[in-house]
């Protein structure tokens, strides 16, 4: 683009879903205090991240990438972490199988506190009071106190990530995330699954492949990348002011990173192309999100992709699609196209929770078979195209929740009141996102035995 960009340049342009401070002084020494603070990440975390989005853009990997629908004050807790963590990882082992290509782990984590809202008011009887936001922006209460939005929020989300950051980091390197102790954990979810015969034939071709490895002396105490993984994290870059004030220069390049988080997404409310969100993202080197949903056109999502991604770099820029598995068929293809034709490197990642929200006994939830649909369709129509389905964006938990309806154990519209957790949409619980994954690990397998057959044939 033509004008200069500073990491506050987005000030000057129109802006959605931002929160009504009713003290700006308070809010802009809040701001300030933040731009003192270390970095959450740093430049070279985040370059690393790209370089594995490189490799999944021209085809040769895939992301899994999900974590909470917001983050919460009141629920930070180790063991909350650490029971993501280990679901995450399951995830990721049973797709590299699937896959049979290194799988990029991107948590929704360590940040993801803001959430965008329909409306700026929500009702309850007949009192009117703002929108919940996300805890870095007010409380979940419906009191008028506690829906006032509060600087002091974004200094308490500053700490909580810093800590989550400080423990997935022991996890990821410290022995936690040790191979052996992963396929621990998912064969205890496949004998205990419904589903247990179908998953079990993966499960053992794992155990086949650790045993030959150990037979042939690799192991974890001689190879590290057996015990030790990378992990990223990843947030809506929703609260401009928060990022801003977490932008800073990198001593080694010069170029401007958002430390708050390793990658950062531009949700489908806020992706006008003339707005303050597009115009912060497009200056900062971080790997980039876009949520592509029904209303993008195919001549929009080029001029977007332009200005976020001018010199076509692989691994800057992922397409998170959410459209809902009745609309995938009609607006991805076109998406697709216009992106090959014009040469552009994406990686193309499936969102199918966002377009699939319905309401039953009075909850929001998303039954797991439509889930499964827009990504059992989404990798159909790669396929279709010729281009590659390059990863997953999912809301899930690793606590035993009762949010999404649906699964091997069948939760239905009664079981939901159960274990309803989420501050704002349902999550899929542990089991359902290890069966998600094991489901996505058999289309995998059956997609590569058809080029086999195309190849050979």
């Amino acid at each position: 683009m033509a004008q200069t960009w500073t990491p506050n340049s987005w000030r000057q342009k129109p802006i959605q879903q931002v929160p009504d401070y009713p003290d700006l002084a308070a809010l802009a020494a809040t701001e300030a205090k933040l731009a003192k603070y270390p970095p959450l990440v740093f430049a070279g975390e985040a370059r690393r991240l790209k370089s594995a989005l490189a490799n999944v853009a021209e085809g040769r990997g895939f992301l899994l990438q999900g974590g909470d629908c917001a983050e919460s004050f009141a629920e930070h807790g180790a063991d909350t972490i650490r029971d993501f963590f280990r679901a995450f990882l399951q995830m990721a082992v049973v797709l590299t199988f699937g896959a049979q290509q290194p799988v990029v782990k991107v948590g929704r984590i360590a940040g993801q506190f803001a959430k965008p809202r329909s409306s700026n008011i929500e009702k309850q009887g007949d009192v009117e009071l703002p929108s919940y936001r996300g805890d870095i922006i007010n409380g979940i209460e419906f009191t008028e106190a506690e829906r006032v939005p509060d600087p002091e929020r974004q200094i308490m989300a500053y700490r909580q990530s810093a800590a989550t950051l400080n423990l997935l980091r022991a996890f990821a390197m410290g022995g936690y995330a040790n191979l052996d102790n992963v396929h621990q954990w998912m064969l205890g979810f496949v004998k205990d699954s419904p589903q247990a015969e179908r998953y079990r034939k993966l499960a053992d071709r794992i155990s086949e492949t650790m045993d030959f490895m150990k037979a042939i002396g690799i192991t974890s105490e001689n190879h590290p990348s057996l015990r030790e993984t990378d992990f990223f994290t990843s947030h809506e870059a929703l609260l401009l002011g928060y990022e801003q004030a977490l932008t800073r220069v990198d001593s080694t390049s010069g170029d401007w990173y958002a430390t708050s988080g390793h990658m950062i997404w531009i949700g489908d409310r806020t992706r006008q192309p003339d707005h303050a969100h597009i115009e912060y993202c497009r200056g900062i080197k971080n790997p980039l999100g876009l949520k592509c949903g029904p209303s993008l056109t195919a001549d929009g999502l080029l001029e977007l992709i332009d200005l976020l991604n001018p010199a076509n770099e692989a691994g800057r820029l992922t397409l998170i699609c959410r459209f809902g598995h009745d609309k995938v068929a009609e607006h991805l293809p076109r998406l697709i196209r216009a992106v090959e034709r014009e040469g552009k490197k994406v990686v193309w990642s499936c969102d199918p929770m966002h377009g699939n929200t319905i309401t039953l006994n009075n909850y929001k939830t998303r039954p797991f078979e439509r889930i499964l649909s827009e990504v059992e369709s989404f990798f159909q129509i790669h396929r279709a195209e010729g281009s590659h389905p390059g990863g997953i964006h999912i809301e899930m938990t690793g606590n035993d929740v009762t949010e999404c309806t649906g699964g091997a154990r069948a939760l239905s519209g009664d079981d939901l009141a159960d274990r309803y957790h989420t501050h704002c949409d349902p999550r899929l619980n542990a089991d359902q996102a290890l069966e998600l994954a094991f489901l996505l690990a058999e289309r995998m397998k059956g997609g590569r035995d058809e080029k086999k057959l195309v190849v050979n044939g």
